[in-house]
């Protein structure tokens, strides 16, 4: 029989399931909501005497949710549904990935002259130099993509949903967030060799003969790296950072999926070197990123661009227990770096379907909800990354909701507003410029949270109502129905919390009966724990 105090619990645990690492103070009840068939919920009959409003209430969906589908109208496209039915992408379960850590650290010098250093120090886009991961852990970023929502611009995990905000990309990557946004411009091939004869300093011949290669208006990253070390060569300083300043967007920031390309026109964000940094470049990164989280989330998409180490990193700051992370210093002593650069590239074991689950099963006490409160001596929180509207970069506009992950700012969740549709906003920089109202309206309607993970009486029922708790089913031969989670009170201490959940854990893992013999002691720890 296990013994009944903590201490032995504890150890007992650590020794037999340390790698069940992820925390939590709440435990999980699957509630089962019955589908028809095709997988769908079926209408209902009405009752003789029923009215015809009530039938044309009745939501219908898919397996595993959402049931009602107003919220995630582009569902039936959208990776999750395959998932929970078994259908991969293709033979390859994660994305394609594109990570330029490497070739950037190798063309990035230790020093720039001075002359470039102060044009490079006053775009604002310094930080990008040194930010980079070596290596993208495909499968971990594949696993959060899959929860991914364009409608959103959110994760939605099982407990609700979280977004990559602009405060994080302030942190994570110290790019400015106020400024202006980008107004889109056309640019043509012929453009494309004008602006490279002008602003890179080649000649005509060579321009052309670069853009006919490239088959559309872009530039190849490392032929910009060589007109960048030539001119430096040459003392040309202002070719020369041109030249740098573009291959570091289209690096980072900026990456696309081709892996190797940047669009022409962004060239023309440098052509004025002293009036480059009045730009939201942490808009800009946002943007971009959401635009392709949004592309791969569906399922006919096997590729990511934008800048994934803003993902990854994100990704480890938020979810301590989520795929293998390298650190390369502490918080406390990091001298006012980005923090992206607190972490480094290790190689994990688990597959894309091997993280599904895993993330089907974290709990709000799995998340560090505010996790750069312990930065804000270099970067203070700024309001403006609460105005809920439209962010806009080119031609690219992109809703962007901070009342849907109101706990990543201190604030109790509610039932957020119906999501913007971007189509139809007019004035979106005004609305940037005047953003104070729509912080107030953000917040009115919340109050500061009194634990790091609350929400408001009937925020879960709702969620579970227009979203997918889960991207696996408890059991794939099972028939397929919809589990909803719903979390009930489990322990108030965080130390038998944590017993609790890791035997909840591994007793699912195996499948465990209580009226199993073997599993017996383990069956009474779980009780115990959940006393206190």
């Amino acid at each position: 029989m296990v013994h009944k105090s903590p201490v032995f619990t504890v150890t007992f645990l650590v020794m037999h399931f340390e790698n069940f690492v992820n925390a939590a103070k709440m435990d999980i009840v699957i509630v089962v909501r019955r589908r028809g068939a095709d997988g769908r919920i079926p209408v209902r009959t009405l009752d003789r005497g029923a009215s015809s409003s009530a039938a044309a209430a009745e939501p219908t969906g898919y397996p595993g949710g959402p049931y009602d589908t107003s919220l995630l109208v582009k569902y039936e496209h959208h990776v999750a549904r395959h998932i929970w039915f078994g259908e991969e992408r293709g033979p390859k379960k994660e994305l394609k990935v594109a990570g330029h850590g490497l070739k950037l650290n190798s063309r990035v010098p230790l020093a720039l002259p001075p002359q470039m250093e102060s044009w490079v120090s006053r775009s604002g886009l310094a930080s990008l130099q040194r930010t980079s991961l070596n290596k993208i852990d495909t499968n971990l970023v594949s696993a959060f993509v899959e929860r991914w929502h364009l409608e959103t611009s959110s994760f939605h995990m099982p407990f609700g949903e979280m977004s990559i905000t602009l405060d994080d990309v302030a942190c994570l990557l110290h790019l400015p967030i106020r400024g202006i946004f980008w107004s889109p411009q056309d640019v043509t091939e012929e453009l494309a060799v004008e602006l490279a004869v002008d602003y890179l300093g080649v000649s005509q011949s060579q321009a052309q003969s670069h853009v006919r290669s490239c088959r559309g208006s872009y530039y190849k990253l490392e032929w910009l790296y060589d007109i960048f070390v030539h001119h430096r060569a040459a003392s040309s300083w202002a070719y020369a950072t041109r030249a740098y300043l573009l291959m570091l967007v289209g690096s980072t920031i900026f990456a696309d999926k081709t892996f190797t390309l940047v669009e022409a026109r962004y060239l023309l964000l440098f052509r004025d070197l002293d009036g480059c940094s009045g730009y939201s470049w942490g808009a800009a990164a946002l943007v971009t990123l959401y635009r392709y989280l949004g592309d791969a989330s569906m399922y006919s998409c096997k590729q990511l661009g934008g800048y994934p180490t803003l993902l990854q990193c994100w990704i480890h700051e938020y979810f301590p227990t989520v795929g293998k992370r390298g650190e390369n210093w502490n918080p406390a002593g990091n001298c006012g770096l980005p923090r992206a650069m607190r972490w480094s590239y290790r190689q994990g074991v688990l597959k894309v379907d091997d993280l599904r689950p895993i993330l089907d099963e974290l709990t709000p006490t799995d998340v560090i909800w505010r996790p750069f409160e312990d930065h804000r001596a270099w970067r203070v929180f700024d309001e403006i990354c609460l105005y809920r509207g439209c962010l806009k970069w080119g031609e690219t506009v992109v809703p962007y909701l901070p009342d849907r992950c109101l706990r990543q700012f201190g604030y109790r969740q509610y039932v957020p507003s119906p999501p913007l549709d971007c189509m139809m906003a007019t004035d979106i920089d005004v609305d940037w410029i005047s953003y104070h109202q729509s912080v107030v309206d953000v917040i009115g309607s919340s109050s500061v949270a009194t634990t790091p993970s609350e929400v408001v009486d009937g925020y879960l029922e709702w969620y579970y109502r227009v979203s997918h708790p889960r991207l696996v089913p408890p059991h794939r031969d099972a028939p397929r129905e919809v589990p909803v989670p719903v979390y009930d009170a489990g322990p108030s201490d965080p130390d038998w919390a944590r017993v609790s959940t890791l035997i909840r854990r591994y007793l699912r893992q195996v499948n465990a009966e209580e009226e199993d013999p073997q599993f017996s002691d383990l069956f009474e720890a779980l009780h115990i724990s959940r006393s206190h």
